[in-house]
């Protein structure tokens, strides 16, 4: 009996140690990390860089970092991952919680994501959430739809592009009423199809895919950020097309895909956002394969964009040399 005793003291110490040692690394790591959101965006406000995308893992929900420089983030809270957005606190959604968009329309934040293969938007009254709704419901219930962005016009009006399933994924654009938080179904209208090349590579096999979409609109002209092929397709590419209007026709770039993985040299590289930095220049996040040969988790990066004026037409490149891997602690 005396023996038993010895024994089980004994384990329970080394388990208690073991234990404190965990907690003690938890705190005191101060390694520096490579960030794992997929369909990244950032926000950009009052000095800072707010970082969310897909997290792909339990809890289900979104989480934020912060920067000032790109390149080192951090958490408001110091170790802990915050979340500002979950499953089952007056959110819609159980399951496939993908592509976030943060903005903000007076004093309210919004952000604008995909769950259960439908997009929702929920508010909140900080950066940091916690991002709710009043009523737990997806922008459309008509039809799956998916990879939301909201775009507002200088007018003032805004227009959500998103992506609809018919035999593939395919952008679509429809005016939209933030104070109701839906769209106005009357004006729902394809934005164009899958028609070049590089849309659609033999290397992973699937219906077409068009998704990913982000607008910015540059001197009265619209452009239409987007990422073509599968995601797990080694081609998994960026690409922008130009309008006169919200709506299109849309003219594809002749020089897409301008992210492609014979320029950054990292596979799967797509599905972000576009943001000015705080110096003024314009940059696009995006995330690529995990590896070579590995798809997920899949890794952020941010890239400064070139910028050309020609015949009214901004050419639009990468600085390849300058790709960014943002970290954090």
């Amino acid at each position: 009996m005396k023996t038993l005793i010895q024994f089980l003291l004994a384990t329970f110490t080394i388990l208690a140690c073991v234990c404190c040692k965990t907690a003690k690394e938890e705190k005191t790591d101060d390694k520096l990390n490579e960030i794992t959101f997929a369909d990244p965006t950032i926000f950009v406000e009052n000095g800072k860089y707010y970082l969310t995308g897909t997290r792909n893992r339990e809890p289900n929900g979104f989480a934020i970092f912060e920067s000032t420089d790109l390149k080192e983030w951090k958490t408001a809270n110091g170790d802990t991952l915050q979340l500002i957005l979950r499953k089952g606190d007056s959110a819609y959604g159980e399951r496939g919680f993908w592509a976030p968009q943060l903005f903000k329309e007076g004093n309210r934040y919004y952000l604008t994501y995909t769950a259960n293969e439908h997009t929702a938007l929920a508010s909140s009254n900080s950066v940091y959430g916690p991002f709710r709704q009043d009523s737990i419901r997806p922008i459309d219930e008509t039809a799956k739809n998916i990879d939301s962005f909201l775009f507002k016009d200088s007018d003032g009006k805004y227009y959500l592009y998103h992506v609809r399933f018919n035999k593939g994924n395919y952008l679509w654009v429809a005016e939209f009423d933030l104070q109701k938080g839906c769209i106005k179904p009357e004006t729902l209208k394809k934005c164009f199809d899958n028609t070049e090349a590089w849309e659609r590579t033999p290397n992973y096999k699937s219906a077409p895919v068009m998704e990913g979409p982000t607008v910015v609109k540059l001197d009265d002209l619209y452009y239409l950020f987007y990422s073509a092929n599968h995601f797990k397709n080694i081609d998994y590419a960026v690409g922008y097309a130009t309008s006169t209007s919200p709506y299109g026709p849309w003219k594809k770039h002749a020089n897409n895909p301008i992210i492609h993985r014979s320029i950054v040299h990292e596979n799967g590289s797509g599905h972000g956002d576009l943001f000015k930095g705080l110096d003024g220049r314009y940059y696009y996040v995006y995330h690529v394969h995990h590896s070579d040969s590995i798809v997920q988790p899949r890794k952020t990066r941010i890239v400064p964009l070139i910028l050309k004026k020609e015949n009214d037409v901004y050419s639009i490149t990468i600085d390849k040399e300058n790709v960014i891997k943002p970290m954090w602690k």
